[in-house]
């Protein structure tokens, strides 16, 4: 257990490995406040390697928070568009006001002021406030905690609330008297404590015990328990949707919809779909209700989409409609045909669609139909 582990003889030996050992990361070069918070939160569920070209590429366009807070919403959503958790990115441009409102533009290098933007916690303030401004505050998420209890062979449910109040409580502690002693450096310790995680005791196979800085005191390694912490409840199962997709195509242009600006998804573009399995005459009948005229229909490749709570498995086709009126685009219109090369350029359409996303190219979805069983109407 942690209560009973003396945890001051962790950090020599995890700082001296995480010297000769840390990746070169885009937001390590330049540890800004600004880009260790924006990296922080495009790092909550998703990979390093996916985040580095996110985060380039951010950072070129909204480089500060002054540029992020008047970002419009079309625009910060198309530069998150592949990452998904979009309200992540909605509270980060909520955030950016807030600091531009109450701190002149400048992130607070206090926790307890961090912890009252949106979108910010425990985690992200204390990677904050140690990673950039050198504070001895913990960052304790799930990767630090899966360290920590094979450290101490503590078998808490790390699910618990009060189990992950009483880690952040006794690394807070280690991080204050190490700091004191002259030991400890904040930005140091808990970036080498996130890298332990990622490189050495990994969530998933066998951790790379050996290379572990730890390994000569680790109860966990020695009572051979590695495997079997940290303990987990088990989360809810997901609810699984069933969803028709449909590639509506109109010459070079291809219908999209606005989703509702609350809920899964909220705000983004999607490609137009209903709720269940349709048929082919029933997508048809649908089509019509929409205002079109079909020519041709084809069925495309079923898909499937896991988020967090919700599993969408999908049906989709891929319906060529006669030429439509010019429209000007409407938030509160039911389709919106653009051209295709802007529907990826512009809208910020979820990897949800990812599998349909190539009928959208004209050429592509017309060599679909035209090489597949076409159906006039």
């Amino acid at each position: 257990m942690i209560d009973d582990f003396d945890l001051n003889i962790i950090v020599e030996p995890l700082q001296d490995w995480f010297a000769g050992h840390k990746r070169i990361l885009p937001w390590r070069e330049n540890p800004r406040p600004y880009d260790v918070w924006i990296s922080e939160i495009m790092l909550q569920q998703t990979r390093v390697e996916a985040v580095k070209p996110y985060f380039e590429r951010f950072i070129q366009e909204l480089g500060d928070v002054k540029a992020l807070a008047e970002c419009e919403e079309d625009r910060y959503l198309k530069l998150w568009e592949g990452l998904g958790y979009y309200n992540r990115v909605r509270n980060l441009n909520a955030a950016a006001k807030q600091i531009m409102e109450d701190y002149g533009g400048i992130v607070p290098d206090e926790y307890e002021k961090l912890l009252t933007l949106k979108g910010i916690g425990h985690y992200t303030a204390g990677a904050i406030c140690s990673i950039a401004y050198g504070k001895a505050v913990p960052a304790v998420d799930g990767n630090v905690l899966r360290v920590m209890t094979r450290l101490t062979a503590d078998d808490s449910d790390i699910m618990k609330q009060s189990v992950k109040n009483h880690f952040e409580e006794k690394i807070s502690q280690l991080m204050v008297e190490q700091e004191k002693a002259g030991i400890l450096v904040p930005s140091q310790f808990n970036q080498a404590l996130m890298e332990l995680g990622a490189l050495i005791c990994t969530p998933n196979g066998k951790p790379h015990c050996m290379e572990c800085p730890w390994k000569e005191f680790c109860r966990g390694r020695q009572e051979g328990r590695i495997e079997e912490l940290p303990v987990k409840s088990k989360a809810k199962q997901r609810k699984i949707e069933e969803k028709t997709v449909l590639v509506i195509r109109d010459g070079d242009k291809v219908a999209i919809h606005k989703r509702p600006k609350k809920g899964l998804l909220a705000g983004l573009y999607e490609l137009p779909n209903v709720c269940g399995f349709k048929n082919q005459e029933e997508v048809l009948s649908y089509v019509k209700e929409l205002g079109c005229q079909p020519l041709r229909i084809k069925p495309l490749t079923d898909a499937k989409h896991i988020f967090s709570h919700v599993e969408w498995h999908m049906k989709g086709y891929v319906i060529f409609v006669e030429p439509m009126e010019p429209q000007k685009e409407k938030e509160e219109q039911e389709l919106l045909f653009v051209e295709a090369y802007d529907a990826k350029e512009r809208y910020a359409i979820p990897t949800a669609f990812l599998a349909y996303a190539e009928y959208m190219n004209l050429e592509i979805g017309a060599e679909a139909v035209k090489n597949g069983r076409k159906e006039k109407l």
